[in-house]
């Protein structure tokens, strides 16, 4: 396995890979690894000649007051999961060669990306589309693999491929759990013992809504009324958003119908959580 940190470098890689008509299988990651992100790589792993994951921490998708500096980073420990599970590249470059003092550019999605998260975290999504076009550019994957938990970047991300006539394939795979429900992220390593136990109240909240549904409640307002309500119960939750909206438009729905997306983010603490479920 190699560890590329020039851009340069890493375009010439994946050129000659595609020179023999092999394919490319991505995985952006901002490190701190688990097996949400393995069970990417392992997809990638099986679809793909040649699988590459990046670890960087884009400072352009941090806000003022985020966690940019004590985000986790143990680039030892994410390389020796990679290598056991059969990635050939990490990619690896710094904040300088990814953003230049002259650097002017941007992507903006717009619509998809103010709404949900992107209303408490302004710029936000600006940051993520930003890098992931520099990273496709960098990397030219034949497919890119990225989490349901993230269901609104998954969906800006595809948008933005799809726009910009980029000639990669967008994959959205489920989100993995813990036995508890607690979706995996890399922020669960800041909750404490009492908070952990208490953020499994994001997927039970989930998991009424559906029960909800599957009883024969349409009104998305009751849904979230509900869901509010139990989260409410918890002494370190406070709800950042709660909302039903179209899986494709990502606009608020009235009541249930075709395919919508059931997504939340919830402060446990000092931690901000994000989970999501499709109602239909």
């Amino acid at each position: 396995m190699k560890i590329i940190r020039s851009i340069k470098v890493m375009q010439d890689y994946s050129g000659a890979e595609k020179k023999k008509g092999k394919k490319i299988g991505f995985v952006p990651t901002m490190g701190a690894l688990h097996q949400g992100h393995l069970s990417l790589i392992k997809r990638a792993r099986e679809e793909n000649n040649s699988v590459v994951v990046s670890i960087f921490v884009n400072p352009a998708q941090f806000g003022p007051k985020e966690d940019f500096k004590k985000y986790p980073r143990d680039l030892q420990k994410d390389a020796l999961l990679c290598k056991k599970n059969g990635v050939d590249v990490i990619f690896y470059p710094s904040a300088k060669a990814m953003y230049p003092p002259e650097y002017k550019t941007h992507v903006n999605v717009q619509d998809l990306s103010s709404v949900l998260c992107g209303k408490s975290r302004p710029g936000h999504f600006q940051g993520v589309a930003t890098v992931v076009a520099k990273l496709f550019n960098i990397v030219g994957p034949t497919r890119a693999y990225f989490g349901q938990k993230d269901a609104q970047q998954a969906t800006i991300i595809n948008r933005m491929a799809l726009d910009l006539n980029l000639p990669v394939k967008v994959r959205v795979l489920p989100t993995i759990r813990e036995k508890d429900g607690l979706a995996l992220s890399s922020r669960n390593l800041y909750l404490s013992q009492e908070e952990r136990k208490e953020a499994v109240v994001l997927s039970e909240a989930l998991k009424l809504a559906r029960k909800l549904i599957r009883a024969g409640e349409k009104k998305s307002a009751a849904i979230i009324a509900a869901m509010r309500k139990l989260i409410s119960s918890g002494r370190n939750a406070k709800i950042d958003y709660i909302s039903i909206v179209d899986a494709k438009t990502l606009k608020p729905v009235p009541n249930i119908s075709g395919k919508c997306l059931i997504a939340l983010a919830v402060w446990i603490g000092k931690t901000r959580l994000i989970d999501n479920t499709y109602a239909s």
